[in-house]
């Protein structure tokens, strides 16, 4: 099997299994998680960017404001669904945060159609229509719009977007936007530690330990998709990153026993239909361009 998809799977496995890390730190805020989370991820980074001698081509891509200004913007966003998302782990909300991970590919198509006017053939419309229905139908059985699916959806398609307009890898990228979110990040934790109740200092040993293990939940599998990227088609991509989303709702029904209703099963079952739909045209284009060419 192609190395590049061991790459993939191992990627996207590590994020599945993001809840279990953040749920030993159950205990700690989702701010203070998040603060340490950047801290020691660009801690890492910028050591990797050493050893790898990339220090003079990053030093090239902060001082071009463009760049600068745009994953300024990028890490705004990545804090806010950091935060969100492990908020939302720690509410015993992870079988929502699978719903935002489910329908942001699909997010991700109708935001190029509105902004990139980008056009659409039937099947991805009848997709996303299948998907919106199930968002819609799950908003009135809950009596609230499932914000924390939409936001984790939102923040990451605008996320994308951003980053599609400038292109740097995910190694520079990531670097540049921990390095942006540094001096609030260590603020809001020397805050914390100076009152006294800061769980770094004045926590126990194994809770310190997880706090600086989070640069490396963050960093590992990033490195691991830029290894797959290199070697695998972003179609063949498209597909194993559904990996992470159904993890992450497995974990939610069967190691955390979050509630499941009925009324859950049918909207996520249409978003699951959308997702078949959407990616049985992908799968039936990607297809059809060799034979194209070829003709």
């Amino acid at each position: 099997m192609n190395r590049g998809i061991w790459y993939a799977v191992g990627a996207y496995m590590l994020w599945g299994i993001l809840p279990i890390y953040w749920k030993a730190l159950l205990h700690v805020s989702g701010v203070q998680i998040t603060s340490h989370r950047i801290i020691w991820a660009f801690l890492i980074l910028l050591i990797a960017v050493f050893v790898l001698r990339r220090g003079r081509e990053l030093l090239s891509a902060v001082q071009n404001p463009r760049i600068l200004l745009a994953y300024s913007a990028t890490a705004i966003l990545i804090a806010i669904n950091w935060g969100v998302y492990i908020w939302a782990v720690n509410a015993n909300l992870i079988i929502e945060t699978s719903l935002g991970y489910y329908i942001n590919p699909l997010l991700s198509v109708l935001v190029g159609v509105i902004v990139l006017r980008e056009r659409l053939r039937s099947p991805q419309w009848l997709a996303i229509g299948i998907a919106a229905a199930g968002v819609i139908y799950l908003t009135l059985t809950y009596g609230r719009l499932p914000w924390v699916a939409l936001t984790l959806a939102f923040s990451f398609t605008i996320y994308a977007l951003i980053k599609k307009k400038i292109a740097l890898d995910a190694f520079q990228g990531l670097t540049i936007e921990t390095g942006v979110l540094l001096v609030p990040s260590l603020v809001l934790v020397l805050l914390s530690e100076a009152g006294g109740g800061g769980p770094f200092l004045s926590g126990d040993l194994g809770t310190t330990m997880l706090l600086i293990g989070a640069g490396l939940a963050t960093t590992a599998p990033l490195l691991l998709f830029a290894l797959a990227a290199q070697r695998i088609s972003l179609s063949l991509i498209g597909i194993l990153q559904y990996l992470s989303p159904t993890m992450q709702f497995l974990l939610g029904v069967f190691l955390y026993h979050e509630p499941f209703s009925h009324n859950q099963l049918i909207g996520f079952s249409l978003v699951w239909l959308a997702l078949v739909v959407f990616g049985a045209e992908r799968l039936a284009a990607a297809r059809a361009r060799p034979a194209a060419t070829s003709a």
